[in-house]
């Protein structure tokens, strides 16, 4: 999709991580700039135009530079953080930053509005669940999808995870090849060859 010269309103809605309807006020009321197909009411957004447009509102326009899916991973275990890195970068797929710790987490997902979060449960300063909750009371982050992980968590307390806005889990330790693929679903980005 990235390397299209121009985009419907549901095409520019993912890019930039928000509604299609904010992006049908925007165009309707003359912030984003784009065009109508003559004999229809459909819109349409050029490249350049979309590009100001994030540049002007502050959206990170990485997602039109590179095609690449954000990922944040968040957990505490600097040598897990790592090899999940490790992991994502060697599939190709992904633009990565990772967290240590809930606060950070938080200031990641407003910052860099990834496309998913990969979170541990059990962080220093704050729990998963609160962090989901936090995403979740934001609609401008309604785009974000959470993966929670964790090594510690009865399977009631996945149904508290996914009730806080989490949209899947996975118990720890589990085979990067295994997130990998858990996440390219949750992302529905075709599975390609890992590296």
């Amino acid at each position: 999709m990235t390397n299209k010269t121009v985009f419907t309103t549901g095409e520019a809605a993912k890019i930039c991580k928000v509604s299609q309807q904010t992006i049908i006020r925007c165009f309707d009321n003359g912030s984003l700039k784009g065009f109508r197909v003559p004999g229809s009411k459909f819109r349409r957004i050029p490249r350049e135009q979309l590009y100001q447009f994030m540049r002007d509102n502050g959206i990170p326009t990485d997602a039109l530079e590179s095609g690449k899916k954000k990922l944040l991973i968040v957990d505490d275990d600097q040598d897990l953080v790592e090899l999940m890195s490790d992991g994502f970068e060697r599939d190709g797929r992904f633009d990565i930053r990772t967290a240590n710790n809930g606060f950070d987490a938080g200031m990641g997902v407003k910052e860099f509005r990834p496309d998913l979060v990969i979170l541990d449960v059990m962080l220093p300063d704050i729990n998963g669940k609160e962090v989901c909750q936090r995403v979740r009371s934001d609609p401008s982050l309604d785009m974000v999808k959470i993966l929670c992980i964790s090594g510690m968590v009865e399977h009631n307390k996945v149904d508290g995870l996914k009730a806080a806005g989490a949209n899947d889990f996975m118990q720890k330790p589990f085979a990067i090849e295994d997130l990998i693929s858990r996440s390219c679903d949750l992302l529905e980005i075709e599975r390609g060859v890992i590296g």
